[in-house]
């Protein structure tokens, strides 16, 4: 059925929502009142459930086994180095939903998805600090066509990255992405987009901070509710159908944090080196490391001889298989072994046992540089203008993908009911046909 026939819409929003799952959908009533009217469903994640695999299954409609996204980063076998958070969008491999919607002359818009630049969109907007030679920044973003951000920016103000992620992270930085869009979805900055894909990150930051059913959780989705309520209207405004899901759910963390590169490193496996002090990780002589990511973590062993022996040593952090094991993780870039925590606990990174011996990064916010996911970022730690490196502050998790841990989707131009993210892809597909 085409969009107009549902909802009178001739060009299409996409807003994925960082953290959003199904319990959260059908408990907040802030989010239920701004969603109102439009139909809703269940969505099953890929695993593992993060935003950099979730958003790459989006565009291709495929597994991590043919877009190659596996987590938010991995260990790269050639250069011996992790690289987490990185942005080209070469890293996703495979056609996009939106090509033979492109070919037919429609136009683009991609704003703050991962692994964006580069894309074949006639609209970007992605986050793009330039780091100075003396330790400074200058926040700024990177835009297609390049005077897309300056045009914004004269409407709303600059986009701030503090606000983005880090100690200062908060709904400020989702407020000024969706007044963006507002902004890119009535043409005032650029000839407007026949499809919108952008992305909310803030509600993500107080389910890690204090956990799901937290004070400050339920008014993280109030103000969620708020950011959807001033998209909704641009849609009314200039004829865009909605589409609204999430990439996973969050749950709390009841049990804390397990580090399986400690249960390495005291094997022999992990090989790190003294630098002033700090214990530093040497990916080139190290036989096995974990390279974690919220629930999850992806384990590279050079000599498939030591396969048995590490799977024996990471069996208290939680399930360890064979990536292949795993539906569609089957990717040279995916670990030779996967470990998922047990529900209610994470992966973290550290190798090391005092704050002492910490690598430098590990007090700052670093997310290219440190080989893991770090939520210990959204917290300051001491000495003042660092971050905490205590585990047990982070309260709300994710990275499973089995039943029980749903994310959700709502639109009021879908006509079909899909249950799984590949699926909801491919009836965005298949919209986007029906589109003039």
């Amino acid at each position: 059925m085409p969009a107009e026939a549902i909802t009178g819409a001739r060009r299409l929003l996409i807003v994925q929502v960082a953290g959003l799952g199904l319990e959260t959908a059908r408990t907040a009533p802030d989010l239920r009142a701004a969603l109102d009217g439009l139909a809703c469903g269940s969505l099953q994640p890929p695993f593992p459930a993060v935003t950099c695999t979730a958003q790459a299954t989006f565009r291709t409609a495929e597994d991590p086994r043919t877009h190659g996204v596996v987590a938010n980063g991995w260990f790269d076998r050639v250069s011996h180095r992790t690289t987490f958070w990185e942005q080209s969008a070469g890293l996703v491999a495979g056609p996009r939903i939106w090509d033979r919607y492109r070919e037919r002359g429609g136009r683009v818009a991609l704003l703050f998805w991962q692994q964006s630049l580069g894309e074949t969109a006639d609209l970007l907007l992605s986050p793009a600090p330039v780091h100075t030679h003396g330790g400074g920044m200058i926040e700024s973003c990177y835009s297609l066509p390049d005077n897309l951000y300056d045009r914004i920016a004269e409407q709303i103000g600059a986009f701030r990255l503090r606000h983005y992620w880090g100690p200062l992270a908060s709904p400020r930085s989702s407020r000024w992405i969706a007044r963006a869009t507002a902004a890119v979805l009535s043409g005032a900055a650029a000839p407007a987009p026949g499809l919108c894909l952008t992305y909310l990150p803030a509600l993500d930051y107080d389910f890690q901070r204090h956990g799901p059913r937290h004070p400050r959780a339920r008014r993280a989705v109030q103000q969620l509710a708020g950011d959807l309520r001033l998209l909704r209207a641009a849609c009314e405004a200039h004829g865009y159908g909605l589409l609204v899901w999430g990439d996973y759910a969050i749950e709390s963390a009841t049990e804390g944090a397990l580090f399986p590169n400690r249960l390495l490193d005291e094997a022999g496996f992990l090989r790190p080196r003294l630098v002033a002090g700090r214990r530093y990780p040497d990916l080139h002589a190290s036989r096995a490391f974990a390279c974690v990511d919220h629930q999850t973590a992806h384990v590279y062993v050079r000599d498939a001889a030591d396969l048995p022996r590490v799977r024996e040593l990471l069996a208290p952090c939680g399930e360890v298989r064979p990536a292949p094991e795993h539906a569609g993780l089957d990717h040279p870039r995916a670990g030779d072994l996967v470990v998922s925590a047990p529900p209610g606990r994470w992966l973290a990174y550290p190798w090391w046992r005092t704050a002492r011996e910490a690598p430098d990064y590990a007090r700052h916010v670093d997310i290219h540089n440190k080989p893991g996911y770090d939520p210990c970022e959204l917290f300051w730690g001491w000495p003042p203008g660092s971050v905490s490196l205590n585990p047990n502050r982070v309260r709300g998790v994710h990275g499973l993908a089995e039943t029980g841990h749903e994310a959700c989707w709502f639109s009021n131009v879908l006509p079909a009911r899909p249950h799984t993210l590949r699926s909801l892809a491919e009836a965005t597909r298949r919209l986007l046909e029906t589109l003039p």
